[in-house]
């Protein structure tokens, strides 16, 4: 038996199939080898419920059958999320018997994947902010004048942190106070920028960036002494370090701050189109995860301080 298959007694009669199935990820998509042991595993668990459940022939397969196989990966405490995965290959796997015409139905129709529960992302307080973007205002020399920018930046533009240490210079306009951010799939987005970081920037730009470079030329906006852009590991340790002196001591990230400004904005009242159109988000359903919180943020604040709460 090749790795990545079942064994055909997991199956019982309907696990010849799963052979077919795993050849044809295997040859005709291409997959990768881990990808078609996830299949396999899948598909694997799917043929044994069927087993147990009595069933010989995939005429006797229905959709009752595919939404009890849910039900029982619900009871084995698999997660929604992996029930969808789940779902999918078996999806797939009905679609082949369908097409090579070993199944006359598709029970899969119409089955709903299980539904995902959104966790809130986590954020900063505004008063955890601030304290983070003073940090840097501790640190002597070049590099904090650049860290400064770089926190100022990411607080005020709510950029993926790959998309600020890739930014170059000529995607800044501090005259018009607004940069040219490429994101996911190379979309490129305008992004406008606050006072402070406009000014945290100019600080940066004028004389502190030349001295890290130590005339060496660069096109990119945020480097090292070693005339390289800052990498998203430099900037993840440097953010950690700012945040112990600001005195946070959770976990914190690029993008909480990204979750933050996102969710300060929506608090201040900013349209949730135009909030989505600076994260670069693809669809508006992404950036509603923001109101939730918000939504949640206003509950909180009303147990606390109502006095009818």
């Amino acid at each position: 038996m090749a790795r990545g298959e079942a064994p055909a007694a997991e199956g019982g009669p309907l696990a010849p199939a799963l052979d077919l199935f795993l050849a044809h990820l295997r040859v005709e998509k291409g997959l990768s080898r881990n990808s078609v042991e996830a299949y396999a595993r899948d598909v694997g668990r799917y043929l044994a419920f069927l087993s147990a459940s009595g069933r010989t022939s995939w005429d006797d397969v229905t959709r009752g059958d595919v939404q009890a196989h849910l039900g029982a990966l619900t009871r084995d405490g698999i997660s929604a999320r992996s029930q969808a995965r789940a779902l999918s290959a078996v999806r797939g796997f009905h679609k082949l018997l369908l097409a090579e015409r070993i199944a006359r139905e598709d029970p899969t129709d119409e089955v709903d994947a299980p539904r995902r529960t959104r966790k809130l992302p986590q954020l900063l307080s505004r008063s955890e902010v601030d304290r983070l973007l003073a940090a840097p205002r501790q640190a002597k020399g070049a590099a904090g004048v650049r860290d400064r920018a770089m926190l100022e930046l990411l607080y005020a533009t709510g950029l993926r942190v790959s998309e600020l240490v890739m930014l170059e210079l000529n995607q800044v306009d501090l005259e018009s106070r607004v940069l040219l951010a490429r994101g996911k799939g190379n979309k490129e987005r305008l992004v406008p920028i606050g006072t402070p970081a406009v000014e945290a920037m100019k600080a940066w730009l004028a004389g502190p960036r030349e001295q890290v470079l130590r005339l060496r030329r660069s096109r990119d906006l945020f480097v090292t002494p070693r005339g390289r852009r800052m990498t998203r590991q430099g900037f993840w340790k440097l953010l950690g370090r700012y945040a112990r002196v600001a005195g946070i001591s959770r976990a914190i990230s690029p993008h909480k701050l990204r979750h933050s400004f996102a969710t300060h904005l929506l608090e201040g009242g900013a349209d949730l189109r135009a909030v989505q159109a600076m994260l670069g988000h693809a669809d508006v359903s992404t950036t509603e995860i923001y109101t939730h919180v918000d939504r949640t943020q206003a509950r909180r604040l009303h147990a606390r301080h109502h006095p009818r709460a």
